[in-house]
């Protein structure tokens, strides 16, 4: 390993142990990260990028086991390392933050002690200095109010305060290295902005090395010195960001930059020339929603106002895009939309009739025509239920058909969505997540519905899924001429679907109109900072492929 290399991965090859069989998750990576750079390491779920870092680590599941190659940190070989030696490098030669906030803390711990934990590990600090030095960590982590924040536990944090502890975690022993795996995925982008803009000032103030695990070319593109692209577990492209977005010499990477909605500044799923010619006005919307106003009670008789006098309409065969962070109050709007919960005052009317009054039989005829389709198709979906199931469910519930009508327009369904129909007797466990989705989406199409609401249908799918489903989403909606209110953090996804837009901040609109004008026009100071928070900007290239 050369002496400027802080890891050198040689001929690394993993193996997981199935019951069908040995799996080799990890073929031969071979990849070095020098002192003070960040190597982004891309790719789909299945491409052996997260195995490989925790390889690294040697932090992986007992199924696994490294059959061969070296990973060198510090000089020592981590493959061949004994449990004692791994101790003593976790955490004080190479720091991991790790991808899910949620998870990854312990929700019976106070923030500080948790942080101080490395400390007393390694014994870098005594016990009295060992609280002080962890405020520090989450002062340099980003954490506002730290010694406030120390005294807390998890659940009183948000998600990216979550993660700012994580990094303080992973950077408190100030290792050389630091693996972040996955570290924004789950965040909004101006949340994902800065925890990355913490990363790289960790970076520059203590020349720390960043191996950086992503499936978003738009993070990698911006935040990377290198990028290394694996599939199927073998490296298959690696070069600057220019290089390797903006003139791919793989075929992979080719699909990957082309499915990537950060890279793509105006390819569109919808059909621009029917959005074009469309009328203003020319019909009654589908949807509309008028004052809406949703308070929720809190402890000692306190009330929080989580949407604010929210007005909006949809059109038919129309997209209608509501964005905003975390706490925007956008989801609790596309609750009031289909009913979930009432409202404190306002209406949502479906084809000009009032759906906040209706009740009984009116109330659930009503609903069959408004459906949605959650975030997480991994939880969405009844595990014990199989595909056939899952979307017969709604018209089992609604009464609708005998058992061999439910039984054809499953058949329906399932082709309509591009589902094997071999995939009907299957659990969701034995389905990919772009195959979960499609039942989630089928399931939703069940009662035929008029309106279908989307809330964050893509945020957990990798790029080339998403674009699979994003493009299936506009394909039914222009073959069935459906409606749909597209819940999202996504601003780029956003950009690529939607007709209008709605931009949402602490439960009140605070922009809206048509996709081109609000982003290409933003006039309001918060909806351009959720487009400068796109990641992409720099790796955007002339040549990077767009629909």
């Amino acid at each position: 390993m050369s002496a400027e290399h802080v890891l050198s991965v040689e001929d690394l090859a993993v193996r997981y142990r199935t019951r069908r069989g040995a799996v080799d998750a990890v073929r031969g990576v071979s990849l070095n990260v020098a002192s003070g750079e960040t190597v982004a390491l891309v790719g789909e779920s299945g491409s052996g990028k997260s195995t490989t870092a925790h390889a690294v680590v040697r932090l992986l599941p007992p199924a696994a086991q490294i059959v061969a190659g070296r990973v060198i940190v510090g000089g020592a070989d981590l493959v061949r390392a004994g449990e004692r030696d791994l101790r003593r490098l976790r955490g004080r030669a190479v720091g991991l933050v790790p991808q899910d906030p949620t998870v990854s803390l312990n929700p019976v711990t106070r923030i500080g002690d948790q942080v101080a934990e490395v400390l007393r590990i390694h014994r870098f600090a005594a016990p009295a200095d060992a609280h002080r030095l962890a405020v520090d960590a989450l002062g340099a982590a980003g954490v506002p109010q730290p010694a406030v924040r120390a005294r807390q536990y998890p659940h009183e944090l948000s998600g990216g305060m979550r993660q700012r502890v994580l990094i303080a975690i992973a950077t408190i022993a100030k290792p050389a290295l630091l693996i972040a795996d996955e570290p924004t995925s789950a965040l909004d982008v101006t949340v994902q902005r800065r925890i990355l803009d913490q990363l790289d000032a960790l970076r520059a103030e203590r020349g720390t090395s960043i191996l950086l695990i992503t499936h978003d070319l738009g993070v990698a593109g911006d935040r990377a010195d290198r990028i290394v692209v694996m599939r199927g577990g073998r490296v298959v492209e690696e070069g600057t960001p220019d290089a390797v977005l903006g003139a791919p010499s793989d075929p992979y990477t080719q699909e990957l930059i082309a499915a990537a909605p950060s890279l793509g500044a105006r390819g569109v799923y919808i059909d621009a020339r029917r959005t074009a010619e469309r009328p203003t006005g020319a019909a009654e919307p589908v949807l509309s929603v008028a004052g809406l106003v949703k308070d929720f009670a809190l402890p000692g008789g306190r009330r929080q106002r989580a949407v604010d006098d929210v007005s909006f309409s949809l059109g038919r065969a129309r997209t209608l895009a509501v964005v905003g962070e975390s706490g925007s109050g956008k989801t609790t709007t596309a609750r009031l939309a289909l009913r979930l919960v009432d409202p404190t005052e306002g209406s949502v009317a479906l084809d000009g009739e009032d759906l906040t009054s209706a009740s009984g039989a009116r109330l659930r005829e009503l609903r069959r025509r408004v459906q949605l389709v959650q975030q997480n198709p991994y939880a969405a979906l009844n595990p014990r239920l199989s595909v056939e199931e899952l979307v017969a469910d709604p018209l089992h519930a609604l009464g609708i058909g005998s058992r061999a009508q439910r039984r054809r327009r499953v058949e329906e369904l399932v082709d309509l969505v591009a589902l094997p129909s071999g995939l009907l007797a299957r659990r969701p466990a034995e389905l990919s997540g772009g195959q979960r989705q499609r039942v989630a989406i089928a399931r939703a199409l069940a009662p035929a519905p008029e309106v279908v609401v989307l809330d964050e249908p893509v945020s957990a799918l990798d790029v080339s899924v998403q674009h699979q489903i994003l493009t299936l989403l506009s394909d039914l909606q222009r073959e069935l001429g459906l409606s749909y209110l597209f819940i999202s953090h996504d601003l780029a996804v956003v950009r690529r679907i939607a007709h209008e837009v709605v931009v949402m901040r602490r439960g009140r609109i605070v922009e809206s109109g048509a996709i081109d004008d609000v982003f290409d026009r933003p006039g309001h100071a918060y909806t351009r900072a959720l487009l400068d928070a796109i990641p992409g900007r720099r790796a955007a290239a002339p040549s990077a492929p767009t629909r």
